[in-house]
């Protein structure tokens, strides 16, 4: 998955423009012989082993300004990485420069007003950390070593969606340097439609240095539901799990199933280990008590094999699906569509995957989609339509690099025969390899926003520096 950079193929004029980065910069500028190079292009899927030319350490936005405008005058690739824990690998890329935000994680919150400001650069632990100091959180993802970054440029889908909608739902401004090295703060009051087009936009526009989120009071402690029942009532369980939370309140909302195996490991009863279970999972955002009573009928919806539900501090339910892929320590392939309709056809469908699955660290899930997502107009963010009820997102795990084909295979197979019963439209943080380029990014946007977003991308970006990412072309 990766070309090995020769640093003796650069010439005289790269090698100038790269000592004049390096003058400029207050970070590290870090090339493929330098100390520490090896740690700072690591990715969190293993399946990629950049090795950029230039990896650039960005303590500030000047120091991405910098690297911008190295990037746009030698013509080299520019990647940005924020928490480096995209799927796809675009946080990286060989032969050219990274923008590496990695060392801006600082977080500021404001308790009085409720806001958080939060640097390009975080990961979504130190957010939550500091804002449960003052009970107080916005909606992040599942695992706690996401970047910020990342997360919410796609939309941001985690356990708070139901009562505070996605990520991007919460967004008040951010800091951001285009493609002209220029930096620029984007709101609703200034530069409007650069707000719009990166709520939902991916990493198109720009280096969104800070970021700017309303909060919510949340925690800290809650009621986390994990209720896993054998795989063989899978069927059964989703029937009733989705009958349920068609009428549930906001507040459980941002429930799902997953199909997973039950791992080796003292936590659970030896006699359970290997085996296939669907769990019911899920944050009840509101008191933690009133949660306890609410969830209880999902923790009775067929015969639990194990039953791990209960209250606990919401940084711990953040942190709680961290080691199920630890960094770099696996290969991964995630897909994802939106699914308008959930019938027991395509529940059948669904849950005859589940003791199928290519390995016992692959795991997929079905997400609600609804609540407060719902209640945002397809026209206000450039995420697009809100009107789907659910996501299947399916998330393919697998050590051995001669297990590849097999495995993105079978994924690939399982995503495609859902897309022809229910849709094509994708999550886009969760795209596979992109493989389906501008097609799959077209899909997920829409026709109408795919084509605003592209006048928008001639605007702030006419060269298309910024495509390392599901890339949307220039209008022009």
């Amino acid at each position: 998955m990766s070309q090995t950079y020769n640093p003796t193929s650069a010439d005289g004029k790269h090698d100038r423009a790269i000592a004049a980065l390096r003058d400029r910069m207050r970070g590290a500028t870090l090339q493929m012989n330098d100390d520490g190079y090896n740690a700072a292009r690591q990715l969190w899927n293993g399946m990629f082993d950049p090795h950029p030319a230039v990896i650039a350490r960005c303590t500030d936005s000047g120091d991405v300004s910098a690297v911008v405008d190295f990037a746009r005058d030698t013509g080299m690739r520019l990647a940005v990485r924020g928490g480096g824990h995209n799927s796809a690998g675009m946080g990286s890329c060989d032969a050219g420069v990274v923008a590496d935000l990695s060392p801006m994680q600082a977080v500021e919150v404001d308790p009085h007003n409720r806001r958080a400001r939060v640097q390009g650069g975080a990961t979504w632990a130190p957010v939550d950390e500091a804002t449960q100091r003052h009970g107080l959180a916005t909606p992040g993802g599942l695992i706690s070593a996401t970047g910020v970054g990342g997360l919410t440029l796609g939309g941001g889908i985690g356990w708070l969606r139901g009562r505070y909608g996605l990520t991007i739902d919460n967004l008040v401004s951010v800091d951001i340097v285009t493609a002209d090295g220029q930096p620029r703060t984007a709101s609703a009051d200034e530069h409007p439609d650069l707000f719009w087009a990166i709520r939902g936009g991916g990493g198109n526009f720009g280096v969104v240095t800070a970021f700017e989120f309303q909060l919510h009071p949340v925690g800290p402690e809650v009621m986390f539901l994990a209720t896993l029942y054998p795989a063989e009532n899978a069927a059964e369980v989703m029937r009733a799990w989705r009958d349920f939370i068609a009428t549930a309140p906001d507040e459980i909302g941002g429930t799902m199933v997953e199909f997973s195996t039950i791992p080796e490991d003292p936590e659970f009863p030896e006699e359970t280990w290997g085996r296939p279970v669907i769990a019911v999972v899920g944050l009840w955002a509101g008191d933690a008590a009133e949660g306890e009573t609410a969830v209880q009928p999902l923790r009775e919806l067929a015969e639990p094999l194990i039953d791990l539900s209960g209250r606990m501090p919401y940084c711990t339910v953040q942190q709680l699906f961290d080691e199920m892929i630890p960094w770099g320590a696996h290969r991964v392939y995630f897909k994802s569509l939106f699914l308008n309709t959930l019938d027991n056809d395509l529940i059948d469908m669904v849950s005859a995957r589940g003791t199928a699955r290519p390995t016992d660290a692959t795991l997929f899930s079905v997400w609600r989609i609804g609540g407060a997502v719902a209640r945002v107009g397809a026209d206000e963010t450039a995420f697009g339509d809100r009107s789907m009820n659910w996501m299947l997102s399916i998330d393919t795990v697998w050590n051995d690099a001669a297990d590849d084909d097999r495995c993105i295979n079978w994924a690939r197979g399982f995503w495609q025969e859902i897309a022809h019963r229910a849709g094509a439209r994708s999550y886009l943080n969760f795209s596979g390899l992109n493989e389906e380029g501008e097609a799959l990014v077209r899909a997920g946007h829409g026709e109408d926003h795919y084509q605003r977003l592209a006048r928008i991308k001639a605007t702030y970006d006419p060269d298309n520096l910024f495509r390392v990412n599901c890339n949307i072309q220039p209008a022009g």
